[in-house]
């Protein structure tokens, strides 16, 4: 035995997200620059074939990971995790409610000030990570 361990398969993951927020999409960009990934905008995306609805995508991104669906803040932590960023996913996922409520603020206040900056920040970043 040569004591060689197999390669890990990486995971199929699938992005289901608003293709009509910019910040949505730039923050795609930045998993995808990571991960391998399909990335879908609800909006075009057969979303019977994933087995979630457009109501349940038109409040929320959704990851399927190897087959398994998450939705809000637990699929970003599940993206997070995929990315390498595995402490943050980790508190991410142990803030619990916490983390959910501010999913939710991000998704209800996508035009806000402070999103506007964060998808400004993430924008500059993404071209940055290109230019490296």
């Amino acid at each position: 035995m040569s004591g060689v361990k197999p390669a890990r398969k990486s995971p199929e993951i699938v992005i289901i997200y608003d293709g009509e927020c910019d910040f949505c999409a730039e923050c795609v960009k930045w998993v995808l620059k990571r991960v391998t990934a399909t990335a879908l905008p609800f909006q075009r995306a057969d979303l019977s074939k994933y087995r979630v609805t457009y109501e349940r995508c038109s409040k929320e991104v959704v990851a399927i990971i190897n087959g398994k669906v998450f939705g809000g803040a637990s699929a970003v932590a599940k993206l997070l995790r995929a990315s390498g960023y595995k402490n943050l996913a980790t508190l991410l996922t142990l803030s619990g409610g916490l983390g959910r409520t501010g999913y939710s603020w991000v998704a209800a206040n996508r035009n806000s000030a402070i999103i506007r900056l964060a998808h400004f920040l993430l924008r500059n970043l993404n071209r940055k990570t290109r230019a490296d």
